[in-house]
């Protein structure tokens, strides 16, 4: 089972009353919460679309962290899944950023990777609404990033922008309601 399936599953769970996730991955901890709460920010990143505070995203706890960041991380990233895959590689990650997007196994990033894509008040404001340290967050998407990424490009190709958000649309409905 992948790392997005234990997510939705410590999703769901937590909609159940707390049950842990069939894989018994036991995401319902810390850094559990703070994959849960960071999935449907990294789907708008993605997706270069912006939350706004009153308009919670599927899956966004009391409106998400991307409500309060002032644009959201779609605003903050620009560009979406390509301008990440470009950050990225300006950043000197572009090997991995690629083995992502490729149909073989995924390479990690450190995580001052995310230094590349964020600055350091979005991942203060992220830090801040989620109660960690920036570098829980930094470790957070450094796990998260890759497994959607390599998630939303099934095919080892970036697909097209219309493509893509139907892609994150049919995942963000996986999503449980919150």
């Amino acid at each position: 089972m992948g790392l997005l399936d234990q997510i939705l599953g410590g999703m769901a769970g937590g909609a159940l009353g707390g049950q842990r996730s069939p894989s018994g991955a036991g995401l319902g901890g810390g850094k559990g919460r703070l994959l849960m709460l960071l999935l449907p920010m990294v789907l708008s990143m993605l997706s270069n679309r912006q939350r706004s505070a009153g308009s919670p995203g599927a899956g966004e706890p009391g409106g998400g962290l991307s409500g309060g960041l002032g644009g959201g991380l779609g605003g903050g990233l620009g560009g979406g899944l390509g301008g990440l895959i470009e950050k990225l590689t300006r950043g000197g990650f572009g090997g991995q950023a690629q083995s992502w997007v490729s149909t073989g196994p995924n390479q990690p990033v450190p995580r001052a990777a995310m230094d590349d894509v964020f600055d350091d008040q979005q991942l203060a404001n992220i830090a801040a609404q989620a109660g960690v340290s920036p570098d829980e967050v930094r470790d957070g998407l450094t796990e998260l990033v890759p497994e959607v990424v390599d998630q939303l490009t099934p095919t080892g190709q970036l697909p097209g922008q219309d493509e893509l958000l139907a892609s994150i649309d049919a995942f963000e409905q996986r999503l449980p309601p919150q």
